[in-house]
């Protein structure tokens, strides 16, 4: 059967909006196809590993910098959430003046659907606060480790909030990981090196992060089911509610005595760090969407042992054995989990309901 060509044109723009064509699929196993599938993926991993990495190395520089010195990681949080507001802003005017150029939805502030938000917008406030106090007081190659209690609050959560139970494989992975923390955190103390506090933030981090997960899927109908909208309100509520404790905290006496206040370099920095925060949301959307969920856990863990790797490397520290074994334990327990569930919700999806298998019977 002859087909006509496709137009370079029309291949890029398959290839960059992942969008598939009617008459390509026969064609699907062909070599060019394949290798612009595979260039497309390891394009937007690599960007997502670049970004997330970049991410954090920078955020330890703004919150914990010798040479910085400055002690306000509330007011760093702040102004990386008032970048996001900015940027989401900004793209949703440039789309509404400029049809095509980007796609982005329309925002509006609208104080009622801020009002419904306002509970998640709570906990994303925990959530980033204490993922940045936690960076602040412990290492970077400790970082992953001391945030590693996620999967277990999910499944905790899930069963007090949602009455869903969790499988016994799943819950073998849960405590694969438990064992990581702990012996993370004896490693760290015996080398001298732990922070009860870090990991007090880092245990905090992870609570929120799950119960973020768990309220962002009843949240998302007022905001007629947008990720970039929410986005929006949830950085304008934690602007609003960083303010006081900006107040509170002293951060604000804090910056009036920063030296480096009026450095183009700082703020240089202090952007950067919130134009991090907002890619990472997008390029994590561009994983799943060009991979699937599954493998952007997968390359999410991949990318946390990258990161303690360079974290050792970069400031040349030395680490024992036992204290790998706990990267290992938590990194290995994640993946074990993910694949787990993975596999159960497979397993799930292939067995018939018990009213087709009475049709079946009926039918015979």
């Amino acid at each position: 059967m002859n087909r006509a060509p496709l137009k370079r044109s029309r291949i890029l723009h398959m290839a960059l909006t992942g969008a598939s064509d009617a008459s390509g699929e026969a064609e699907a196993s062909g070599e060019k196809p394949f290798l612009l599938r595979a260039l497309q993926i390891a394009l937007v991993v690599s960007l997502y590993w670049v970004i997330s990495i970049s991410m954090v190395f920078l955020n330890k520089y703004l919150l914990d910098s010798p040479s910085l010195r400055l002690d306000a990681p509330i007011f760093v949080t702040f102004y990386q959430c008032l970048v996001t507001t900015l940027l989401c802003k900004g793209l949703s005017t440039l789309a509404t003046c400029c049809p095509g150029t980007v796609d982005f939805p329309s925002l509006h502030l609208d104080l009622r659907v801020a009002r419904s938000v306002l509970p998640l917008s709570v906990v994303f406030t925990g959530m980033i606060t204490f993922n940045n106090l936690c960076l602040k007081y412990v290492g970077v190659a400790f970082y992953n480790v001391g945030r590693s209690l996620t999967t277990v609050f999910n499944v905790l959560l899930s069963y007090l909030l949602l009455k869903q139970t969790t499988s016994f494989y799943a819950l073998l992975t849960c405590g694969i990981i438990i064992g990581g923390f702990w012996l993370g955190v004896d490693q760290e103390g015996a080398e001298g090196t732990l922070s009860l506090m870090g990991t007090l933030f880092g245990v905090l981090a992870s609570l929120c992060v799950s119960l973020n997960a768990i309220y962002t899927k009843k949240v998302l109908s007022a905001v007629d089911g947008s990720i970039w909208r929410l986005t929006f309100y949830n950085n304008v509520n934690a602007c609003v509610l960083f303010l006081p404790l900006l107040l509170l905290l002293g951060e604000l006496r804090v910056l009036r005595d920063f030296a480096q206040l009026g450095s183009a370099h700082f703020w240089g920095m202090m952007t950067l760090g919130g134009l991090f925060g907002f890619a990472i949301g997008y390029v994590t959307g561009l994983q799943i969407k060009f991979t699937s969920p599954l493998t952007h856990n997968v390359s999410g863990t991949a990318k946390a042992c990258a990161q303690t790797v360079l974290a050792v490397l970069y400031y040349e520290e030395t680490k024992s054995f036992l204290w790998w074994t706990s990267n290992m334990m938590v990194l290995g327990g994640s993946s074990a989990y993910t694949w787990v569930r993975g596999w159960e919700m497979k397993k799930t999806q292939e067995e018939p309901s018990p009213k087709e298998g009475e049709k079946s019977s009926l039918a015979v």
